[in-house]
């Protein structure tokens, strides 16, 4: 089942028990890499996710990984040095299941929002709703998710205005904003 999880050739799986063991300080070996490949031969084991069929809700947001550059008390305490490369990795995961449905890698200075129609154009499912953060709160990404007749559960920044045309849902949300005072529940 290991290997299947991890996508492991058998004698890393080995190591990688092994390791697993010697971490923990149990006093246990894995067995050999050709007595698994007799054995797994026997077991049955299907480890498949849901990939068809309609995503009730689809959860976007995105994140930053540091490539290249110094740990950050290095930074803090002598101040940066010449070259820091940071990406950003955007991700969209049904919220039911957690299984990724679409990822993008791009660079730092992309927005969220230049990267939510490309990100979504990745799967030809049926999607019935999305929700991210504020950050996505512009007509191109409500455009591109109505386009793909996925309701757009994305509130809207402070002190947002409405928008004439088919924004209904989003400007009922302002217009809560404006009575409430703000995005706070």
């Amino acid at each position: 089942m290991m290997k299947r999880v991890f996508n492991l050739p058998l004698r890393a799986l080995q190591g990688f028990v092994d390791s697993i063991f010697t971490l923990m300080a149990l006093p246990l070996r894995c067995p050999d890499y050709s007595l698994v490949s007799k054995h797994a031969k026997s077991v049955n084991i299907s480890i498949k996710t849901p990939t068809r069929g309609e995503i009730s809700h689809l959860v976007i947001d995105a994140t930053g990984l540091k490539v290249f550059g110094e740990g950050e008390w290095k930074v803090r305490q002598h101040g940066a040095d010449r070259r820091r490369v940071w990406r950003k990795l955007h991700l969209a995961a049904d919220g039911v299941t957690h299984e990724i449905i679409c990822a993008d890698l791009s660079l730092s200075g992309t927005t969220d929002a230049q990267a939510l129609p490309g990100l979504i154009n990745q799967t030809h499912r049926k999607i019935r709703e999305a929700s991210a953060d504020g950050a996505y709160d512009t007509r191109n990404c409500h455009d591109a998710l109505l386009r793909k007749k996925i309701r757009p559960l994305i509130p809207p920044r402070n002190g947002a205005q409405y928008w004439p045309g088919r924004y209904h849902e989003r400007n009922h949300a302002v217009a809560n904003q404006h009575l409430s005072g703000g995005n706070d529940v």
